[in-house]
C-alpha cells in the first residue's frame, strides 16, 4: 500500500471515528443532560470533522453532525404518507371521565390492566423515520395520514440523534416544543422589533418547524420528547414502559416524569402531582396522557376512526382570572417601540398576584376592544407572562368609550410611526430620552457590561443634567462629574467610578450584547464572538460570514451588518476603544487538562436558583462550566449541588426533599475565590 493510500485510509477512519464521537457527545449533552467533554473540546473535534469533509465531500453522509443545518432552501414542503396513522386523542375533563375510561378498558380486557401516565406536552406532533438506525425523514402529523416533510428543520434540533446506537428501522412519534425561557426571550425580541409576539410556546414551535430556511428554524432552539413508535417484527416492545426503555437505549429523548399506575387512585394521585408541578416545569404541558401499558391489550382494544380506545388525555383546566382594567400604560423601549400594558385590580393567577398584563400592540387592543373599566379575562402565556385574552363586553358600562391610541411619544412627544410589515407604533426620534434611558440601562445591565451601582434613576439623572449622551460617555466621566448626581457623596461616586472602569475589561460578548443591536440577544452574541475574537472582525464581516455560523440566520446577519455600516455606530466603537474598553473575546481561553482534572466542580451537576448579588446567573453558570460542572435548569436525584440565592423558590424546596447538598451564595463565592488562588 502506497503512502498516499495509507493517508487516505487513515483520514477515512478518522472521519468515521469523529462522527461517532460527536454524535455520542451530542447525545450525552442534549438527551442525557450529562456532558462528558467541554464545549471547546467538542468544537475542536467538530472543526476537525469539517476540515476532513471539505477535503473529501464524497464522504459526507446524512448522519454527520455537520449536516444538521443545511443551506439549501425549499420552495415548500413535500407531502409524506405515514407508515401508520397518527391518531388524535379522546379527552377527559374530570375524574369521573377518567374513572369511566379505566372501568371500560378493564371490563373489555377482562383482567388486571396497568396504565402508563405521561405529561401531555403542549407542542407539535412529529414523526421521525429511521432506516437502519439513520434519521432519513421527519414530518408533521398533518391530517393523521399525510404530513409535511420537515426533515431539514428537524435536523436543527440538537437532541434529535441523526444516528441511533442500534440499526432499527421504524417511525418514532413524539412532540417538538419550545421551553418557557426560550419562549420569553423570543417574544421580548419580537416586541422590541415591532413584530407580533407568539401567542404561546406551541405556536412558536409550530412556526419554527414550518420555516422555509432551516437556519431560521434553528433560532427557535426547539427540543423534543418522544413517546411512541410504529411497531414491526424487529421493533415490538411488550409495553409502553418497555418502549420508553428501548427509545432511551438507542439514544432517543423521553420525558422522565412518567409512572406506571395500577388503579384509579394511583392515576388520580399522578394527575394531582403533575398539576401541582405544572408551573415549575421548564416546558408547557396542558394535561396528562393515560395509556394502557400492555401492548397486547392495546392491540386488543384497537382504534375508533379518530382515536385509540386504549388511551385518553386528561386536560387541565385553563388557568385564567377575571379582573378590571384601571388604566393603560404606554412605555417606550430601547428600539422606540411603544408597548401598551393594562394596569388592573390585583388578582391571584397561577400562584402569584397580578396587577399588570401585556396588551402587546394596538392591533390586539382593537381586536379585543379593551377599554378602561372593562372586566377582562387574563392568563399567563407560557405559564409566565400575564396577558389579556378577552373582554367581558356584556359587563361593560354603556357609556364606555374606545381606548385613545396615542399619536405622539409619551416621553418626547414626537409623532409616532408605524412601518410597513410591523404591528408596533414606534418613536423614531433618536434623541428620545426614554429610548436613550432604555438603551443605557440595557448597556449597564448584568448580562451586558454589568456596571454595579448604575441603576435607572442614576442614568435618568445623568441624562437630565447632560452628563452623558450615549454609552461611550460613561467611560469619560470623572469622580467630580459623578459628584454632580443627586444624593451622591465622595464614597459612592468613587465606587461607581471604579465599577465603570472595571467594566472596561469585560469580554467581547458582553459589549456586543450591550450595544443593543436588533435581534442580537445574549446567546447570539456569545455564538458570534466565539467565531470572531475581536470587534474589528465583527465590524468588517459580511452577511455571508455571519450566516456561515451555526444558529445565525439572515435576520441577525442583516441587522449586525446594517448596524456597523452606520457612521454613528463606527464612531461609538472608536470612542469606546479610545476610552480603553476591551474589544477582544476573553472566554475562549480554555483551562488545561490538568486544571480540569484537579477541579472540584468537574462532572458535578449543579442547579442555580434565586437572585445572586455578585454574579448574574449566566455569569455564575459560565464560571461553573469553565471549571467542568454541568449546570442544569431543574433539580433531580442526579443533582449534586443547589446554589441558592435570595428568594429561592420551588427548586430549593425540591432540593430539600431530595436531600441535595445546598450552598448559599457566600459558600459558592468562597469556593470560587479559593479555586482562583
Amino acid at each position: 500500500m502506497s503512502a498516499s493510500e495509507q493517508t487516505h485510509n487513515n483520514q477515512r477512519k478518522r472521519l468515521e471515528d469523529l462522527k461517532e464521537q460527536l454524535n455520542t457527545y451530542a447525545y450525552q449533552y442534549y438527551v442525557l443532560d450529562n456532558p462528558t467533554i467541554s464545549d471547546e473540546q467538542y468544537d475542536q473535534l467538530y472543526r476537525e470533522l469539517v476540515g476532513l469533509e471539505q477535503l473529501h465531500p464524497e464522504w459526507i453522509t446524512t448522519d454527520s453532525p455537520t449536516q444538521r443545518i443545511g443551506d439549501q432552501l425549499s420552495d415548500g414542503f413535500q407531502k409524506v404518507t405515514h407508515a401508520a396513522p397518527m391518531y388524535s386523542m379522546s379527552n377527559a375533563f374530570n375524574s369521573a371521565e377518567v374513572a369511566t375510561f379505566i372501568d371500560r378498558v378493564t371490563r373489555q380486557v377482562g383482567q388486571q390492566v396497568s396504565f402508563m401516565c405521561e405529561c401531555k406536552i403542549d407542542g407539535l406532533a412529529i414523526n421521525l423515520t429511521y432506516e437502519e438506525g439513520r434519521f432519513v425523514r421527519g414530518a408533521t402529523r398533518g391530517d393523521g395520514e399525510i404530513g409535511e416533510d420537515i426533515t431539514s428543520n428537524l435536523r436543527t434540533i440538537r437532541s434529535l440523534p441523526l444516528k441511533l446506537s442500534e440499526p432499527i428501522s421504524t417511525e418514532i412519534r413524539g412532540e417538538a416544543y419550545i421551553s418557557k425561557d426560550i419562549f420569553v426571550k423570543l417574544n421580548q425580541e419580537r416586541e422590541e422589533n415591532g413584530q407580533t409576539p407568539f401567542a404561546n410556546p406551541r405556536n412558536a414551535a409550530a412556526g419554527g418547524l414550518r420555516q422555509i430556511n432551516p437556519k431560521e428554524a434553528a433560532q427557535r432552539q426547539l427540543n423534543i420528547f418522544l413517546y411512541g413508535a410504529v411497531y414491526n417484527e424487529s421493533f415490538h416492545p411488550a409495553s409502553q414502559e418497555e418502549l420508553f426503555i428501548q427509545l432511551e437505549k438507542v439514544g432517543l429523548r423521553t420525558n422522565p416524569l412518567r409512572k406506571v399506575c395500577y388503579n384509579l387512585e394511583e392515576v388520580e394521585a399522578y394527575i394531582k402531582d403533575i398539576e401541582e408541578k405544572r408551573s415549575t416545569l421548564p416546558y408547557e404541558i396542558d394535561g396528562v396522557v393515560i395509556k394502557v401499558n400492555e401492548v397486547a391489550f392495546q392491540e386488543e382494544l384497537g382504534y375508533t376512526i379518530k382515536a385509540p380506545r386504549w388511551a385518553i388525555a386528561y386536560k387541565f383546566q385553563a388557568e385564567v382570572a377575571q379582573t378590571r382594567v384601571l388604566d393603560v400604560d404606554w412605555t417606550v423601549g430601547r428600539t422606540g417601540v411603544i408597548t401598551p400594558t393594562a394596569v388592573m385590580e390585583p388578582v391571584q393567577l397561577a400562584g402569584t398576584v397580578v396587577q399588570r398584563a401585556s396588551l402587546h400592540n394596538i392591533d390586539l387592543i382593537k381586536e379585543l376592544d379593551v377599554r378602561i373599566n372593562d372586566q377582562v379575562m387574563i392568563h399567563k402565556a407560557g405559564d409566565i407572562i400575564p396577558e389579556v385574552i378577552s373582554v367581558l363586553v356584556e359587563e361593560r358600562d354603556e357609556k364606555s368609550q374606545p381606548l385613545d391610541i396615542p399619536t405622539q411619544c409619551p416621553e418626547c412627544h414626537s409623532t409616532l410611526e408605524r412601518f410597513e410589515g410591523e404591528v408596533a407604533l414606534r418613536c423614531i426620534n433618536p434623541l428620545c430620552p426614554a429610548q436613550r434611558l432604555a438603551q443605557m440601562s440595557h448597556f449597564v445591565s448584568r448580562n451586558a457590561m454589568n456596571i454595579v451601582g448604575l441603576g435607572v434613576q442614576k442614568i435618568k439623572n445623568m441624562l437630565t443634567i447632560d452628563l452623558v449622551q450615549d454609552v461611550a460617555d460613561l467611560y469619560y466621566l470623572t469622580i467630580d462629574d459623578l459628584l454632580k448626581l443627586d444624593n451622591t457623596k465622595e464614597q459612592s461616586a468613587t465606587k461607581l467610578y471604579q465599577a465603570i472602569q472595571a467594566s472596561k475589561s469585560n469580554s467581547l460578548e458582553r459589549l456586543l450584547f450591550g450595544l443593543g443591536i436588533r435581534h442580537v440577544g445574549l446567546n447570539a452574541a456569545q455564538v458570534i464572538t466565539k467565531q470572531f475574537n475581536h470587534m474589528d472582525a465583527i465590524m468588517t464581516a459580511t452577511e455571508a460570514d455571519f450566516e456561515a455560523i451555526e444558529g445565525i440566520g439572515p435576520m441577525i446577519s442583516q441587522s449586525i451588518v446594517s448596524y456597523f455600516d452606520q457612521a454613528g455606530s463606527q464612531q461609538l466603537i472608536q470612542r469606546l476603544k479610545d476610552a480603553g474598553v476591551n474589544m477582544a473575546n476573553k472566554t475562549n481561553q480554555d483551562m488545561t487538562a490538568a486544571d480540569l482534572a484537579d477541579s472540584f466542580w468537574l462532572d458535578k451537576t449543579v442547579v442555580l436558583t434565586g437572585k445572586m448579588e455578585q454574579y448574574s446567573r449566566n455569569e455564575a453558570k459560565a464560571i461553573l462550566e469553565r471549571y467542568g460542572a454541568k449546570v442544569t435548569g431543574s433539580v433531580s436525584k442526579n443533582t449534586d449541588i443547589l446554589i441558592a440565592g435570595e428568594d429561592a423558590g420551588s427548586k430549593l424546596s425540591q432540593a430539600e426533599r431530595l436531600e441535595v447538598e445546598i450552598w448559599n451564595e457566600a459558600e459558592f463565592l468562597a469556593h470560587i475565590e479559593e479555586r482562583k488562588e
